[in-house]
């Protein structure tokens, strides 16, 4: 089992409070909870998605015996599969939004990236740079002496007197 932060909560408790958060972020595809916590359901999200896009039997049986409810499953296994299709990692964003009253609990907005009705838009994948060809190590030695600066000597004021 992995290491979860303990949100202050038994284990039991802990744990459920995590799959209910899971099956509504699926469900609603956004929800607002402090920021703790949300960083928690953001690892556990993701590994759902990772399940959906698997498609096995095997990864339907694991989501199935974590999330809550057949829709939920049903969802991670056609929709959120197939908008995830291409992508390596990170489904979900992390917003943060206001200090609760009463507690001071910093908030945040979790929510999965690429749908409708996005807090903030998501931001186009960087290009690769261009590959660059090894060099001989006599060449690279060659250009590095190239470029460097030159040596300059030390002039000691005891020399003068």
């Amino acid at each position: 089992m992995t290491k979860f932060r303990k949100l202050n909560r038994p284990t039991g408790h802990r744990m459920a409070m995590l799959r209910t958060m899971v099956s509504q972020l699926v469900k609603h595809e956004r929800i607002e909870t402090t920021v703790a916590k949300a960083k928690e359901v953001r690892r556990l999200a993701d590994n759902m998605v990772q399940l959906g896009k698997e498609g096995t039997l095997c990864a339907a049986r694991q989501a199935a015996a974590f999330v809550r409810g057949d829709d939920v499953i049903h969802k991670l296994f056609t929709e959120l599969a197939y908008r995830y299709k291409d992508r390596a990692g990170g489904y979900t964003r992390l917003l943060r939004t206001r200090i609760r009253v009463g507690d001071a609990a910093e908030m945040a907005y979790i929510e999965f990236i690429d749908r409708e009705n996005e807090l903030r838009q998501s931001k186009p994948p960087n290009p690769q740079p261009p590959q660059r060809t090894p060099l001989d190590p006599w060449t690279r030695s060659r250009l590095t002496r190239q470029f460097a600066p030159p040596k300059e000597e030390k002039i000691s004021s005891d020399s003068e007197n």
